[in-house]
């Protein structure tokens, strides 16, 4: 057994707060400046409007709210249904129920482990037809409304490819980027695609505010109403007059001047990441019990949570990993295993399951140190040669 570093509680996946967070809070809170209005929550918005390579962001309580808020912007009514993913948190689920509509649970792509965009076309070509008044699921008779592709673990969906399918079949496209800060599919910010994109600042992700969420956007009118829902639908700077049910979904002034010095930081996080799954990579990619993900063609991938494939199943090995101070943990359970989403529709799922019972992440905080890592490394080999 390998020597554990001097810290060998390892964590599964950490902020760093080490630039200038302490200095911007310590302004909102001195001049006053607390609440949901303030310089910093502008300055946030645009920064991350650029990050996102669009021209608009709208910042959020959370990224669930910003999902919430993306759906209403476009349309999603009650009894609509919304193609996603069958791998993923379960936030994007959770708001297309918020409003009434039900997801279409698509299965991963087995080298990738993204949304499957192939399974999403089966299902558009045979699944569904179209009528006068919208694009309509054989089996369950509902309008299917748009589509919410979850870009996972740092990679990305096939954007190229779904991005035609949407045009073809006429669905608005709102892309979960929470995970993919940094990531580039052909080119571009993984922020850019779609209609909307969204994130979210929870404290594992790339970079946090503690919690908060941002909505992305090409399109003013789309960032107006998403701006215009998550202030309470209030329609005047003075009178308390409101059109339309809105909701209190907007971030404070003190969680986004912490977004401000995580983003003057993000670079230097990306690096870090990189850094860490390429050392992950050369240890593992040859090992005969181990499977590693693809990154999805033409993808620069962030690396957010890096996540492998065990043979034989990933549990045993977390509950090992973690009587050496080592935290890992699961991939999320398949939604169309959880009971109140039994009424959704999965389509073609088996891929799902599996990546449910093997898969594993491990730990990759910024701050993470190469004798840390080292490790982790040497405690998973020893792991699963002693099986």
């Amino acid at each position: 057994m390998s020597t554990p570093p001097d810290n060998a509680n390892i964590p599964l996946c950490i902020p760093e707060i080490d630039g200038a967070e302490w200095t911007y809070i310590k302004e909102c809170l001195d001049t006053g400046w607390v609440s949901s209005v303030g310089s910093y929550v502008n300055d946030f918005e645009e920064k991350m409007a650029e990050r996102a390579g669009v021209p608009f962001g709208v910042a959020t309580v959370n990224g669930t709210a910003a999902l919430h808020t993306c759906l209403i912007a476009l349309g999603v009514e009650p009894d609509n249904e919304v193609i996603t993913s069958d791998m993923t948190f379960v936030a994007p689920t959770n708001a297309i129920r918020y409003v009434g509509a039900w997801p279409v649970l698509v299965d991963a792509e087995p080298s990738t482990w993204q949304l499957d965009v192939e399974k999403v076309a089966q299902f558009l070509r045979s699944g569904c037809e179209q009528k006068s008044d919208g694009l309509f699921n054989k089996q369950t008779g509902r309008r299917v409304a748009a589509m919410l592709p979850v870009h996972i673990l740092g990679n990305s969906v096939d954007m190229t490819t779904l991005l035609e399918l949407a045009k073809t079949y006429h669905l608005p496209v709102i892309g979960d980027a929470t995970e993919a800060l940094g990531t580039r599919h052909r080119g571009k910010p993984i922020g850019s695609f779609g209609d909307l994109a969204c994130f979210s600042f929870n404290g594992n992700k790339m970079i946090t505010t503690g919690g908060g969420g941002m909505i992305t956007t090409a399109n003013a009118d789309h960032a107006r109403l998403a701006k215009h829902l998550t202030t309470q639908a209030k329609c005047s700077a003075t009178e308390y007059d409101h059109d339309r049910i809105g909701y209190n979904y907007r971030l404070t002034n003190i969680q986004a001047a912490m977004g401000c010095a995580q983003l003057e930081q993000f670079d230097g996080f990306l690096e870090k990441k990189r850094e860490i799954a390429g050392r992950y990579t050369t240890a593992f990619e040859d090992h005969p019990q181990i499977t590693l993900a693809q990154t999805t063609n033409g993808t620069e991938d962030a690396h957010w949570l890096y996540t492998v494939c065990v043979e034989g199943g990933s549990r045993t090995l977390i509950e090992q990993l973690k009587q050496d101070g080592i935290q890992t943990r699961p991939l999320w359970k398949p939604m169309h295993q959880l009971r109140y989403l039994k009424e959704a529709f999965p389509f073609e799922i088996n891929i799902t399951p599996e990546l449910y019972t093997c898969g594993i992440s491990l730990p990759c905080s910024v701050s993470l140190s190469e004798v840390q890592q080292s490790y982790v490394i040497d405690r998973i080999e020893h792991h699963l040669r002693t099986r």
